[in-house]
């Protein structure tokens, strides 16, 4: 199965976009993050859509911070990015016949579950800002 980056790569981003002078545009942000640009557009969108980046079209345009990095935790990134799967780990059926089955599956939800809520209790407690020391 093949790993989600999208929340690491966007992390990067709004760190580069926190010590520029003004918007990057779509070409420079996958430069940094060494992909190409339509793969940007999409993963900044969400986070346009959440009030993190505002996107400006046109000559001089291009992504920029919406607010400070220290009012912006890494569960918001996290859900603007659609909340995606932590886990390759799931149930074979969803509502199997033998009890057996079902004892298995209700134990492997569970700790998923939990599993989600601890990281997402970390990721709510840090902002984008305390991933690095400025000054």
């Amino acid at each position: 199965m093949r790993t989600d980056s999208r929340l690491s790569r966007v992390l990067h981003a709004l760190l580069h976009l926190d010590e520029m002078d003004g918007p990057a545009t779509s070409e420079q942000i996958a430069q940094m993050l060494q992909t190409n640009s339509a793969v940007v557009r999409r993963m900044m969108s969400g986070l346009r859509d959440a009030g993190i980046v505002a996107s400006v079209k046109g000559h001089g345009g291009g992504w920029s911070l919406q607010k400070p990095l220290t009012e912006i935790t890494l569960l918001a990134i996290y859900q603007a990015l659609g909340t995606p799967h932590l886990f390759a780990i799931g149930n074979d059926e969803e509502a199997p016949k033998c009890l057996l089955a079902r004892a298995a599956n209700d134990a492997t939800r569970q700790a998923l579950s939990e599993a989600q809520a601890e990281f997402e209790k970390s990721l709510s407690e840090k902002t984008v800002a305390q991933l690095v020391k400025h000054g």
